[in-house]
């Protein structure tokens, strides 16, 4: 008699007998898990370029703490110079050597230059023009913030704004992944982005509705990477989507309530 077949189940119920095909055995197949969507999304984010302003509090902390340096420090090598040379000029027969009249540079010239240096010189605003216009697809404007790309991605018979992201595809790892969402929605002339690792920094699921919910498919399961943006030097031409760059304060603007709240776990403003 032949063996029977490993991992076959053989079901019977009452008044079925074990024979041939008219027998009325029945084998039942196991029911298949549903499976998810899996797809790898970027969090991409231009650091801050400048220090933020101080609120009042920090500035009067600031002057204290310089005034206790300025108190307490040692002189440095440019003021012991202009001490001694002070010392000489005011007494250039005791020593047989007369700076004022000599072609030495003397350490009074030198302030004397590097403030006629800093009166001339012009500082940037912290204010752009970007910022005056609320062009929020510039990358110059909150230079004292970080910021994030959103992109605007159709999703079933919506647009909706997120964070870049593709499907993930047999073969490629889920940061290959995140990598080619980058290259589809900036170009592949963007080579200014580095990656902070090749694990996850964020986990976003959800289920589809019974309307387009499938046996094979019932929800997608987006995992977010992080990459830091190293050249602000991005035209807008060089995108391939509509694209926006928000303060953290900002994506709320954008963004639906619960897929805000699962990325700003890992978003993050400085």
């Amino acid at each position: 008699m032949p063996a029977p077949m490993p991992g076959a189940a053989l079901h019977c119920g009452p008044g079925w007998q074990h024979g041939g095909a008219h027998s009325g055995a029945r084998i039942m197949a196991a029911p298949t898990r549903a499976s998810w969507r899996l797809l790898g999304a970027l969090c991409l984010q231009r650091p801050a370029i400048v220090s933020a302003a101080l609120s009042p509090m920090e500035e009067v902390v600031a002057r204290l703490m310089q005034q206790l340096e300025t108190e307490r420090s040692r002189l440095s090598d440019h003021e012991v110079r202009h001490q001694a040379e002070e010392e000489q000029l005011r007494h250039p027969k005791d020593r047989g050597d007369d700076l004022a009249s000599s072609s030495v540079v003397l350490a009074r010239d030198l302030e004397e230059v590097w403030e006629d240096r800093f009166q001339k010189a012009e500082l940037s605003p912290r204010l752009t023009d970007a910022d005056k216009n609320n062009d929020r697809t510039s990358l110059n404007r909150k230079l004292d913030s970080n910021l994030t790309l959103l992109v605007k991605q159709k999703v079933g018979d919506q647009e909706l704004w997120l964070l870049p992201q593709m499907e993930w595809q047999s073969g490629e790892t889920l940061r290959n992944t995140a990598e080619r969402a980058l290259v589809s929605f900036l170009g592949e002339s963007l080579t200014g982005a580095k990656f902070l690792g090749n694990a996850p920094c964020g986990l976003y699921k959800y289920k589809y509705p019974r309307a387009i919910s499938t046996e094979d498919s019932m929800g997608a399961k987006v995992f977010f990477f992080k990459a830091l943006l190293q050249s602000s030097h991005l035209s807008k031409e060089e995108s391939k989507a509509d694209c926006v760059w928000v303060t953290k304060s900002e994506m709320e603007d954008y963004l639906k309530p619960e897929y805000l709240k699962q990325i700003s776990r890992f978003v993050v403003d400085l």
